[in-house]
């Protein structure tokens, strides 16, 4: 096996693995609190790789990128309160009944997005300082991916900091331990899910960023991505940040390094039936969540 063949995959594993967990945050969170399957949270990426699109045609240059991350993320969670607040809220109690709700609002967004902007997709330009690469030994850094990796991190810094030392985060641990519980002790539930679903939101419109940078934005952008959001979620152990990570990795390198074998397809049907097999051995995912609701 080529050595600087392996070391490339395995980047390129690393970089898959962040645009993973970038997308499927907001799944994990989302579910976490409420319960509840969004089927357009693809959506969210494809409007944050829209918004940058048009920060750069306003802003262009270098700072026109690094002002599209708070953009997309405000425009995003935006998106998804509006959402939260007239669609999952009412719904809340039948799940099935928000999964096909918000499968129609997906290709709702699929279909203003075709309207507004074209079937063709648009292109966002990196700024010079993200176009280039480097080597370092036998290995080949796109600078692209590697400013993918490094926000990843970054966001999932930020997260931690947030559940872990913010009232907003006691608030959404509590929700999540004991649902009933935490709304008998005074906790507005509605309104920690209203907050939480924002984030998840503005995360997948800093993913999509992301995804903008390494391709044309089109309108099914997202659903490209979705579905490998839902397998980290689902193999992470639902509802777990942990989890969701470790599963991330795992994942972004597994299919990355089956690529150095078979094609691109071929690999996505080798990590559907990977995630499978892991499930049956164990079910309840790479961490164990520990919740009352999920034992309801």
């Amino acid at each position: 096996m080529d050595t600087s063949l392996f070391l490339n995959q395995v980047f390129n594993g690393a970089s898959l693995a962040s645009l993973y967990l970038l997308a499927s945050l907001g799944l994990a969170l989302s579910f976490g609190i409420m319960r509840v399957i969004n089927m357009a949270h693809g959506e969210m990426l494809m409007l944050g790789g829209y918004l940058a699109y048009m920060t750069l045609l306003v802003v262009p240059g270098a700072l026109g990128i690094v002002l599209a991350l708070p953009v997309a993320f405000v425009g995003a969670a935006a998106m998804g309160g509006l959402i939260q607040s007239t669609v999952i809220r009412r719904l809340a109690s039948r799940p099935l009944d928000t999964l096909l709700a918000t499968w129609g609002v997906s290709l709702i967004l699929q279909q203003g997005a075709r309207d507004l902007f074209g079937a063709i997709g648009v292109e966002v330009r990196a700024p010079d300082w993200l176009a280039g690469s480097f080597a370092i030994g036998g290995l080949t850094v796109p600078s692209a991916r590697l400013f993918i990796i490094g926000m990843a991190v970054l966001v999932l810094a930020a997260l931690a900091l947030l559940l872990l030392k913010s009232k907003v985060g006691l608030l959404t641990r509590a929700v999540n331990q004991d649902r009933m519980m935490a709304s008998a002790t005074g906790i507005d539930v509605k309104r920690v899910d209203f907050l939480v679903f924002c984030l998840g939101a503005g995360i997948a419109g800093i993913a999509g960023v992301m995804l903008a940078l390494l391709g044309p934005v089109t309108p099914n952008v997202g659903q490209s991505y979705i579905v490998p959001a839902f397998l980290v979620v689902v193999m992470g152990g639902l509802g777990s940040i942990v989890g969701t990570t470790a599963a991330a990795v795992i994942l972004g390198m597994f299919s990355a390094l089956a690529q150095m074998f078979v094609d691109v397809s071929v690999a996505q049907m080798l990590l559907l039936v990977f995630v499978i097999l892991f499930i049956q051995i164990r079910p309840q995912g790479v961490v164990t969540v520990k919740s009352r609701q999920l034992d309801a």
